[in-house]
């Protein structure tokens, strides 16, 4: 079932630079830093908080690649495909599926019109079956959401969906997505915000953007949870939640390269047209990462 995916599983960050092109140096670094020195369970690369929506395919095999090589199979490595249809999804499955990915984590469509329930079971089962890779569904878009139930139901009726990353900030959604599904899938947090409730609800990891903003605070705060110590946990909520509100904007991303650069972790700049992080928010990021500790 997977087990080995759990716990503090950042999104890596995709390091462009001002030309446009990946820095490979910057990326091996970074790994080697996640692993080796912040001693995250498991790395995400090519998702919305790398910029997955704007790499092509050759660009998401190649960070895979790169990744998995720093990594030497000490974490699983999951692979993001952040596309609007079946065939470029399986394609991209296709394209790391030699690299040893543990899983790919796949949102839904996320053109203007929805598929109906049953063609977005088709969708992941199509996925599943053409790649042969565990998919974990990205629980994101909003005029795509899925419902717990429908989750539970592809689950249940697509043997190669292993998990849920769900997003946004509903909890209710994700205590009922637990209730559902128990032990039956791994349900991993992306509610930023509430990391320690969500750990304290049984949700078995999290693949979230301040994850990579501060990751040793985040493998802190897993820790503290795992040992009954709450007292403790809610101390490291205290000290992230300020971060995520500094962080927590259209050009995330951006900021979440901001707070690594703060910390003297290469990121590199985003991609156009997202906006690089400004000068206030530079200034609200540094207080917020001072006031935690990190700096």
């Amino acid at each position: 079932m997977h087990e080995h995916i759990f716990g503090i599983v950042p999104p890596m960050t995709t390091p462009f630079r001002p030309d446009d092109t990946i820095d490979d140096k910057a990326l091996r670094t970074e790994t080697r830093y996640l692993v080796e020195t912040a001693r995250v369970h498991g790395l995400a690369v090519a998702g919305s908080t790398g910029e997955g929506h704007a790499l092509t395919t050759d660009e998401v095999r190649r960070i895979t690649a790169i990744v998995t090589e720093e990594v030497r199979g000490r974490v699983p490595v999951i692979t993001g495909i952040i596309t609007d249809s079946t065939a470029s999804a399986v394609e991209r499955g296709l394209a790391v599926k030699d690299l040893g990915v543990a899983a790919l984590q796949v949102t839904p469509v996320h053109y203007l019109f929805r598929p109906n329930d049953d063609a977005m079971v088709r969708h992941f089962d199509t996925l599943a079956t053409r790649t042969g890779l565990p998919i974990i569904i990205y629980n994101v878009v909003p005029w795509t959401y899925l419902s717990p139930q429908l989750l539970a139901r592809i689950i249940r009726e697509v043997p190669g969906v292993i998990g849920v990353k769900q997003s946004a900030g509903d909890m209710k959604l994700l205590a009922d997505l637990l209730l559902l599904v128990g032990n039956g899938a791994r349900i991993m947090t992306a509610v930023d915000a509430l990391l320690y409730p969500s750990f304290a609800l049984g949700a078995h990891g999290a693949i979230a953007a301040i994850l990579t903003a501060v990751p040793r605070l985040s493998v802190q705060l897993w820790d503290a949870v795992q040992a009954g110590d709450h007292k403790e946990a809610l101390a490291i909520h205290e000290k992230l939640l300020p971060i995520w509100n500094a962080i927590f904007d259209d050009n995330l991303p951006a900021n979440v390269k901001c707070c690594q650069e703060m910390q003297g972790r290469a990121a590199g700049v985003p991609r156009l047209p997202m906006p690089a992080t400004s000068k206030e928010q530079e200034r609200t990021i540094r207080t917020a990462l001072q006031k935690a500790g990190v700096l």
